[in-house]
Order: C-alpha cells, then structure tokens, then sequence
C-alpha cells in the first residue's frame, strides 16, 4: 500500500503500467466490433488543383463495399477550431498531395483498399505555393479565395495567403536601439517537423439502433472530438459520444483530426461500425507537422552587458488550413523576448498558407522556433560584449513579482537558480576524456513556458464503502496525468491511491477539460481535482461534526479513510459518512468543481497588442538547460555527450514522471535539433513518409546523461503549487545545442536541423 501521507511526493508506479507492460492495455486498433467494417482511404497526387468530378462507379461494383464519402456528399458550412477552412475530405479543391478526396468503408481492409484506389476524380491542377516567399510573392496563387467567407474566431489576416498576422510590442524600440553599443542582427530557419507518435492516428465509429454514434478513439480530448464531429456531421453534440482508448502519445498531433468524422459518417452511412486506422505513411501525409518558421531578429545591449531592445519579426508556414496557426503564431511571439528584462520589444509576425500538409500544435507550440533564434542570438551577444553567456543571462534574467511580455504579473519565478544549478552541475562533473578528431563544446539556453489557459472541471464521489471515485476529461497522452490526477486527489483526502478509482474519458461522463495540451494538464486539471477533493472534505467533516456532536474546527483527517477527534482516538471513518449521507441525511457527496482560466490578462498600459488570438494565458514556469558536445572534424556529426535540464515544476507531484517527462522532452528537442525534418519535393510530394526517411533519435542516439534537475517553486494560485512540466524541456535543446557547436568550432548555425553537412560547411567556412 502506497503512503496516504505523502501521495504527492512519491513516484508511485503509474496506474496503467502493469496493463501496458504485459499487453492488456486497449488501443483503438485493439477493438473489435461485431459486424464491423474497415476504411480505407484515397488522398490527392496534386499539391493544388480544382476538382471536376468522381467516377465512383467501379468502386460500388466491388463486392463488400459499404459506403463511400466524397466531397460531394458534403454541404454546409466548414470546419475548423479557429477559422473554418477545411472539411472532412476535400470540397471543390485539393491543397495539398495527401489531402484526403474519399473514404470507402467495406468488409475488410483488402477490399477497403481496392476500393478505394479504383475511385477516379478529374483533376485541373493549379500552380502550387510551397513556401514561405511563394505564398508572400505579388500575384501569387490564392490557396482560399473564399477565405472573406469564413467563420473566424479571431480578426487578422485574411487577404491573399496570409492566414493571420499580429504585433505585440512594449517600449520604444528605436530609442532604445539609438541608446546600445553592439547590436546583433541575423535570420533564422526551422523546419517541419513530425510529432512520431508511437501510435498512428485511428478510430472506431459504432452506431446504435437510434443512429447515435459512438466513436472510440486515439485523441487528446473527447470533448473536442465529440464538438468537431457533431459539427462535421451537422449532427447535435447529444447525438455524438467520443470515448478515449489509451493513446500511444499525441505531442499535439492527435488534438483534433478529420479522420473521427470520416469514420462517424461511413457508419451513419452503413449503420455498422467502421474502423479507421492509419499507416506510418499516411500519418506523415495526412495530419500534421510542427511550423516551419523564418525569424528575423534583432538584439541590442549596452556595454555592460544590460540588454535594451529586440526587434522580432517571425513567419510561420501554415501549410493548406489554418488549424492553430494563429494562437501558435502568437505565443511564438510572446515568447521571443525571451525570460528576460528587455524593457523594449517589439515582435510581429504572419502565418501563410502553403500547398503542404497543415502544420499544428506540437510539443511547444512555437517557443522552440523563437527560442532557437532568441538564446542563439544572446550566446551571439555575449561574444561581442566579450561577457561569459552564463553571466550575460544571469545579469538579464526574470526575477520574482516581473511581467511576462505583454504585461501578464509573473509571482513565481526560479530562472536565476535554474540557471546557477545546470551551470554549476556542469562545472563540478568529472571531465570526460578528450576524443581524437572531436571538438568539445559546452552550450547553454534558458526557456520560459505556460500552463494556464482554457477550462477544466473535476468530479469527485464518495462511495458507499468509503472509497473516492474520480473523473476528469483529461486525456493521458503517456505522460503519466492519471496517476497524478489520482495522487492530488488522495493527498487531499489523506487515503491511499488505491482507494481512488479513476474513471476512463467519456464525453457522455467525464466532466468538461479543453485538452491535454500546453502543458496545463497538472496546472489547470490538477486543480479542479485538488479544489473538488478539499471541497469534498468540508462535506464529510460537516458530517462527521454531526455525528460525533462537536464542531468542525475541532476534526481532522487521518491516515487511511477516517475523520478523528483532535487529541484524542475518537474516530468515525468514510464508509459511515458515506452510509449517513446516502440513507440518512444529505445525500450522495459529490462534488465538482470547473473554472476557465482568466488570470490577470496582458496590461494594455504596458503593452500594445493587436490580434493575439489569446484571451488570457498565465502560470509562468522557467528552465535551463547545459550541454556537452562533440563534433567531428572531419564529418560535422555532432554527438551529444551529456545535458543538464533544470525546470521549476513548482511542486513535484511525482517527481519520476517529472524526470521522465524532462528526459523525453530533451531528446525529442534533440532530435529537432539535429536530425529531424519533413521534407517535400519540387511537385509537393512528401519525400519523407516513413520512419526509413525520417530520422529520429534511437537509443543509441541519445546522450548516456541526461541529468533532470527539478526545482519546486510552488504557484500561489494553485492548491498544491503545481505547474506544467511536459513542454519547456523540448524547448532549450535546440539552442543549447546549436551553442555548443558554436562554442566547440566558432561555427554558427541558423537553420534547422543541423545535420552534419551543415555543420561540416559551417566549419568550412570558417577556415
């Protein structure tokens, strides 16, 4: 049995471990439905072209078809989370090679797939933009002409390929430029990159005898695929039931995804269930990338060292449809000053659609695209100063009771102490041995990220024997938010986790939570849980004072399950508060608890901001992170020896799963780093659809060290002082990294990712 006392604190073994570990665990492509059907799918050879019409006969001849979807089933308004660009499968045009033109639902997946490639569409392909300049170019093809017409819920952007743009800006950034003695100035280039999930994209859809649908699926929110489905549909959210399976990792990918609609529709179609899996390949092809992104940016400080303005302009590519470019483009922005005390920033930015596959949230969320060019560009500034890059950091960085960018009140902050532990755990390890042929470097990159925003909401129940029942909308992605979720609860209530059930995500059950996404799943959910847990507390003392003829001041929780009479052994336990409340006096106890986060918002006075797709975003957490590298001089590969990461968790509700959640996040930014990037060719062909093509980061790959150091600096507006820790450990990689390098060889790289040919020419030119 697991300490009551200490629930947060511990590292418990996470609650869906022994079911994964020897293979109980349920995957959407575990599930099997009687009667059910298989989806396959026909994408689009043509990055940009009108369609003309289907030839959909052969297909229907084919025994053991079902049902077929196309375009021209469609009518209606689109879809869409922030603008209502796109639809299920392609209406009118394709933009993009992959983009899906039809689904077949039939007997079995053989048949499935003959069906569907024996769909004929008559094309009228259209000069293509894929890049960022194509799209920006006068006269340029127009991937939306009707984009006046859609529903948006923010206002910017909107003419020619521009899908939104916006400014926020603090100071006056050309006085203080007039006022600096070095100024750095340079672009920077990332690339797409794939969120590589272990677990591909999928779905069951099932329907009922009324034609309600249930979908089982692979998701980040039941709640948001319940709302897009019944929108894609046109059908009532009542009418649409989304249950979550476990989820082989999402990192953003899985937030939102046409292929639950496409599955819901077939089995509306056939009235059988349908199950929609996708291949490796068409998961690269057909959901979503990471923002390729352009930044320009300007630095300036005085000689000693104090910085004084930045200037930031960033261009995201958005590819075919909008998804979350405009908050990704505005929290790219808000982040690229930096934790720092700039007082004088000014940062614009525009994302623009291309004929390449959408680009969505991921692990992030612009931060490592700012964060790549903004700690590049101080190691940058420090060099000219002649000042150490640690101490330049040190002498600029955020302090407890500053403002965030855009004037958001930041109470906790640890920047400066996460910065001293990497660069003194760095300085007190053993030296490794020098390699022949290798130079050795060390870099360094700070980070700030957040995990306030949106709504959530817990339930919590007792039971007739005395047990606690639980149930959030929050979505384990792997990172391990059941077992916490259960752990605030049981510290709250001082039981031991095995005394709290935790129910599965269900949209008919489970109470309102947004998603599992920006970091805010233990900040915001978290929450919810600990607030409804202690509410839930006053409700059983209030009756437990009834029962044992006392006032509530004088009680208190103890080990285990019972409430007790202070100083002295009187006791009465759950079960018969339980018994009371359900038979006597009351009834049930339960209690939930939702909130939407509102913070203090952004200052008006302090900042001018123009169309930031954000109404309010908060609960600052900071990082830092210290790397070792060795680059070879003859081929540019660059190895990484070892990495210290210290982030503020703000209190460690299970500090294995903090370290693991700093360890994972550091190697995916690794991979970002080094060798990770979607690639297209001149005809808007994906050139990298499999994990042959596309590289990421293998055992063999990643540093034997990668030191997580946790530091908790607990957030006063929040229970237990939780924060997010799942993203800003991604972040600082990529600059630390590219730090590193510089200061192994004095070459500077400023596209993404730095392969060793790059590395190599950087080196080169040089010499």
């Amino acid at each position: 049995m697991s300490d009551p006392v200490r629930a947060i604190g511990s590292s418990p073994p996470r609650l869906e471990a022994g079911d994964k570990a020897i293979g109980r665990a349920q995957y959407v492509d575990d599930i099997q439905r009687p009667g059910m059907l298989y989806a396959a799918l026909l994408t689009s050879p043509h990055a940009h072209a009108r369609i003309l019409g289907y030839r959909l006969d052969a297909a229907r001849a084919i025994a053991g078809v079902k049902a077929i979807v196309t375009g021209a089933d469609l009518s209606g308004s689109r879809s869409g989370g922030i603008i209502k660009d796109e639809s299920m499968v392609a209406r009118g045009k394709v933009r993009y090679v992959g983009e899906i033109v039809a689904a077949v639902a039939a007997s079995d997946p053989q048949t499935a797939s003959r069906a569907a490639t024996a769909i004929e569409l008559d094309y009228e392909p259209l000069d293509a933009v894929l890049t960022i300049d194509e799209a920006l170019a006068p006269g340029a093809p127009v991937l939306h002409e009707e984009s006046a017409s859609y529903v948006k819920a923010i206002q910017g952007g909107g003419h020619g390929n521009v899908v939104f743009e916006t400014t926020v800006a603090e100071g006056d950034v050309e006085r203080a430029f007039a006022q600096c003695d070095v100024i750095v100035e340079n672009t920077w280039q990332t690339q797409a990159q794939h969120n590589a999930y272990l677990e591909p994209g999928g779905c069951v859809a099932d329907v009922d005898a009324s034609g309600r649908i249930t979908l089982y699926a692979s998701c980040q929110s039941v709640h948001h695929v319940q709302q897009r489905v019944a929108e894609e549909l046109g059908e009532p959210m009542a009418r649409i039931r989304a249950i979550a399976m476990r989820v082989g990792g999402g990192f953003g990918g899985k937030h939102a995804s046409n292929i639950h609609s496409i599955a819901a529709w077939l089995a509306r179609a056939a009235r059988r269930p349908v199950k929609l899996v996708l291949s490796r390949m068409q998961d690269f092809e057909i959901q979503r990338s990471r923002h390729p992104a352009r930044i320009w940016m300007k630095t300036g400080a005085r000689r000693d060292g104090m910085i004084l303005a930045r200037d930031v302009r960033i261009t995201l590519d958005g590819g075919a449809y909008a998804d979350e470019s405009p908050p990704v483009l505005a929290f790219a922005l808000l982040m690229s000053r930096g934790p720092y005390r700039i007082a004088n920033v000014r940062a614009r930015g525009q994302a623009v659609y291309t004929n390449k596959l959408r680009a969505g949230s991921f692990r992030g969320f612009g931060n490592p695209q700012a964060s790549f060019a903004g700690e590049s560009q101080i190691d940058e500034l420090a060099s000219r100063l002649g000042i150490n890059p640690v101490e330049l950091r040190l002498a600029n960085a955020m302090r407890p009771n500053d403002t965030a960018f855009g004037g958001q009140p930041v109470a906790s902050c640890v920047l400066r102490e996460c910065i001293a532990r990497v660069r003194d755990a760095q300085r007190e390890a053993p030296p490794l041995a020098p390699r022949n042929g290798r130079r050795r470097g060390v870099g360094f990159a700070v980070m700030s990220h957040i995990s306030g925003l949106m709504g959530t909401a817990a339930t919590v129940q007792l039971r007739t024997d005395g047990s606690i029942a639980l149930s959030t909308g929050c979505v384990d992605i792997g990172q391990g938010s059941d077992t916490a979720m259960v752990q605030i609860c049981a510290d709250a209530l001082s039981v031991p986790i095995e005394r709290v059930s935790y129910a599965p995500q269900d949209s008919d059950a489970s109470p309102y939570n947004w998603k599992t996404a920006g970091s805010r799943s233990t900040y915001m959910t978290g929450r919810a849980v600990a607030v409804a847990s202690l509410e839930m507390r006053d409700r059983m003392l209030a009756h437990a004072a009834d029962m044992m003829e006392c006032a509530v001041v004088d009680l208190e929780l103890r080990p285990g399950g019972v409430v007790g009479l202070k100083g002295v052994p009187k006791t009465v336990g759950f079960r018969e508060i339980a018994m009371r409340s359900l038979f006597h006096s009351g009834g049930p106890i339960v209690v939930t608890h939702g909130f939407v986060f509102d913070g203090t918002g952004f200052d008006p006075k302090r900042a001018s901001i123009h169309q930031l797709a954000f109404a309010n975003l908060g609960v600052y957490t900071f990082g830092a992170q210290c790397v070792e590298v060795d680059v070879d001089e003859g081929t540019g590969q660059v190895e990484v020896r070892r990495a210290w990461c210290a982030h503020d968790v703000g209190r460690a509700i299970n500090p294995v799963s903090c370290e693991g959640q700093i360890q994972g996040g550091f190697v995916q930014g690794m991979g970002y780093a080094l060798v990770e990037a979607m690639k297209w060719n001149a005809e808007g062909w994906l050139i990298t659809a499999t994990l042959a093509d596309y590289k990421v980061p293998g055992v063999l790959d990643c540093p034997p060290e990668i030191h997580p150091i946790i530091l908790e600096d607990p957030d006063p507006t929040h229970p237990v002082g939780a924060k997010g820790i799942g993203e800003p450990s991604l972040v600082g990689a990529a600059p630390a990294i590219a730090n590193a390098i510089c200061n192994a060889t004095g070459a500077r790289l400023r596209t993404l990712p730095m392969t060793p040919e790059r590395v190599l020419n950087a080196m080169d030119s040089r010499s």
